[in-house]
């Protein structure tokens, strides 16, 4: 079974998400949970794993 990428709903965030693995937000999905929550504290979307977004601003 191939597994569908989505475009993580953060703005400015280049990341794909699984939607079996996603953090969802109403009908949106997340790479994490930091993009769901709108990057309150300006943490990275990934803590250990740079991805090259900059979408935490």
């Amino acid at each position: 079974m191939t597994a569908v990428l989505l475009q993580c709903a953060c703005p400015g965030c280049t990341c794909a998400v699984e939607e079996s693995t996603a953090m969802r937000r109403g009908n949106q999905l997340f790479c994490s949970q930091a993009c769901a929550n709108g990057h309150t504290n300006r943490e990275p979307c990934h803590d250990h794993e740079p991805c090259g977004c900059n979408c935490a601003g």
